[in-house]
């Protein structure tokens, strides 16, 4: 079944196929180029069946595949590793195994009372086994969940010869706080706010894929001047975490001057925000149906001017680093990607594009009609912390000429910035949202059941896809790169354990 991204679809249209045939299709949309976007289990009776979508690079059409209720098939994975967490999670979920898949370790932990499909036989944080290299000159370290300062709690277990890295190994799923079934039943008007709270570094993005999750699947095209708003928020965003990102990874090079600089001008970036919802990340911006918020003229003059100084700082500040010998040397060649395994594990956003990928929801699959100010997605060969540095510096200028645009645009304009969705969605409908966020291409996936509820929501955040990447920037590393390594892809633990 193919699905044009901006609509939705009947699920009744979308044809029953056997686990065999599923698996047979997703293959080989994944030999043509194809991604596999979400892949979940489909509630249905006391079951669930699988749901598979696959995404092609500049092509606006999803592949839309599913089954019959089942509880057992083969793998994906050995012969498509981008689908080992997927297939983890559904095993956890749903109980349906994918017989073949090589390690069905925990992706959560859930609390008591949330959905699991084997209550009481899954182990604890403490009872979970880990991949170990034997050896005598072998040895182990394991960091968190609990660390030192103000971070959120994710396990990494390293495998080392001396200092050199072997194999690393991420736990997370410690603060899974069960935001999907939350959504069943829904849109309810609470939900919208929730969003808001997936991963709060991405509160714009988060509320903006599910507001176009739910017009989409209402058939509500948004106004033009929302769409302006929206976008001006997402670009905010993107300004304020790739400033702090340069900043942090200054600051593990032992750059100092970027780092302080870029940590007072991320401020800036957020405080830009704040004039405009009230929240420095972006909370109550963004609703179904548009935003809630607009500018006037004179607003925008003051945006637009703040906007120009923070720019000034920051082109300057970022300039200075990358002008360093001692920083360039410390960052080439450490935690390199190739492009090659950035595909095998379907990598997305910064880290891909570092990696040569020009994956980049904006020109892929964008929210409107809106001219962009470039023509292709922003692309380093490199993949390694230097080329996602590079990525997110050329993206700030990029950032700015949208931003710049859109408060120009909107300072000479005026129109409706908000549409009311009906009370209840159309029935038995299928739709996707894909928003690109500062980390990565956000997924939301909503399908409604006979009453126009919502029986079923999935939400990836970047994160979910690229910290197996972060996995494999570690291999062949000294366990001194870890922190700048970890700086350079700065994944979100909680967009992870949703």
């Amino acid at each position: 079944m193919v699905l044009d991204y901006e609509q939705s679809v009947a699920l009744a249209d979308v044809p029953v196929l056997s686990a065999e045939d599923l698996r047979r299709e997703v293959l080989e949309e994944i030999r043509d180029g194809g991604r596999l976007l979400a892949l979940f289990g489909l509630p249905d009776g006391d079951g669930a069946g699988l749901c598979a979508l696959i995404a092609h690079s500049g092509d606006r059409f999803l592949r839309v595949m599913r089954t019959a209720p089942l509880t057992q098939y083969a793998a994906l994975t050995p012969d498509c590793p981008q689908a080992h967490l997927f297939e983890r999670e559904l095993w956890e979920q749903w109980a349906i195994r994918p017989e073949g898949h090589p390690w069905l370790k925990p992706v959560r932990f859930v609390p008591h009372g949330c959905l699991t499909a084997t209550p009481g036989e899954r182990p604890g944080p403490a009872q979970l086994t880990h991949y170990r290299v034997d050896g005598e000159e072998v040895h182990e370290v394991a960091v968190g969940p609990v660390h030192a300062g103000v971070i959120e709690p994710g396990h990494f277990r390293f495998q080392c010869y001396g200092e050199n890295v072997l194999h690393l190994e991420i736990s997370l799923g410690f603060q899974h706080r069960d935001v999907e079934r939350r959504l069943s039943g829904g849109p309810h008007p609470a939900h919208a706010r929730l969003m808001e709270c997936v991963a709060g570094d991405t509160s714009i993005g988060h509320a903006t894929a599910y507001a176009t999750l739910l017009e989409r699947l209402a058939g509500v095209i948004v106004p033009e001047r929302a769409n302006r708003l929206r976008r001006l928020g997402l670009e905010l965003e993107r300004l304020a975490n790739h400033t702090g990102d340069l900043g942090a990874i200054a600051g593990d090079t032992g750059f100092l001057p970027t780092s302080a600089w870029n940590g007072r001008i991320r401020g800036d970036f957020l405080n830009l925000t704040a004039e405009v919802c009230g929240n420095r990340f972006g909370r109550g911006w963004v609703c179904p149906g548009g935003v809630m918020v607009d500018v006037d003229a004179e607003l925008c003059a003051r945006l637009f001017d703040r906007l120009r100084h923070c720019w000034r700082d920051v082109r300057e500040a970022v300039k200075v680093m990358f002008a360093s010998a001692s920083v360039l040397d410390r960052l080439e060649e450490t935690g390199e990607v190739t492009a090659a395994t950035a595909r095998e594990l379907g990598l997305v956003g910064v880290a891909a594009r570092a990696c040569g990928l020009a994956r980049d929801a904006r020109f892929d699959t964008p929210l409107s009609c809106l001219p962009l100010c470039e023509t292709q997605a922003r692309v380093e060969k490199g993949g390694d912390v230097l080329a996602r540095a590079r990525v997110r510096s050329r993206e700030l200028a990029d950032s700015v000429d949208l931003a710049c645009t859109d408060i120009q645009a909107l300072s000479h304009s005026e129109g409706a910035i908000c549409l009311p969705l009906p009370d209840r969605l159309p029935a038995g409908r299928l739709a996707v949202a894909q928003v690109e966020g500062w980390r990565g291409e956000i997924c939301h996936v909503g399908i409604t059941d006979a009453r126009g509820r919502l029986a079923c929501c999935k939400i990836y955040d970047p994160s979910f896809h690229n910290w197996a990447g972060l996995e494999a920037a570690l291999r062949g590393q000294q366990i001194s790169d870890f922190p700048l390594c970890n700086k350079s892809f700065n994944l979100s633990y909680c967009g992870h354990d949703l």
